[in-house]
């Protein structure tokens, strides 16, 4: 069944739209600090979302115009590497763009992991694969936007 807030085209399972509401509900800190900094397009005018389900993953912050993926790494990525790595390289094979963060950078360093987010969001090519055609005023396209 299709969901609302689901990247078009996908179907999912109802428990799968379960999973990533509960996960939107009960976020860890770090994810909490991140997402008040991303949410309603703070971040030099892009649009992210939280916990977005992805060709059957859940993915903790995604930017469709970027085609990119933010993942926050807290202790229990130590014991799902394979998991992670294997995530990742379905979601890369799909042209999606993933970046990292540990817990501890996002509470200690946020203003660097913002600027990282930043231009990798302002280095999106025209006319990604997973983005829809920039025409008129876009973020990529508005000149001095940090």
């Amino acid at each position: 069944m299709t969901q609302r807030y689901v990247v078009r085209g996908q179907v999912i399972s109802q428990e799968k739209f379960a999973l990533a509401k509960e996960l939107r509900r009960n976020m860890t800190e770090a994810e909490k600090i991140l997402w008040q900094n991303l949410r309603t397009n703070k971040l030099g005018g892009w649009h992210f979302r939280r916990q977005q389900i992805i060709h059957g993953y859940i993915v903790d912050f995604y930017c469709h115009t970027a085609s990119l993926i933010i993942e926050v790494d807290g202790e229990i990525h130590e014991s799902q590497k394979a998991a992670d790595h294997e995530r990742d390289a379905v979601l890369e094979s799909k042209s999606f763009r993933i970046i990292h963060f540990r817990n501890h950078e996002i509470e200690h360093n946020l203003d660097a992991v913002l600027s990282k987010i930043l231009e990798a969001c302002n280095q999106t090519p025209p006319n990604q694969p997973n983005s829809p055609p920039r025409t008129g005023e876009g973020p990529g396209e508005r000149s001095g936007q940090t």
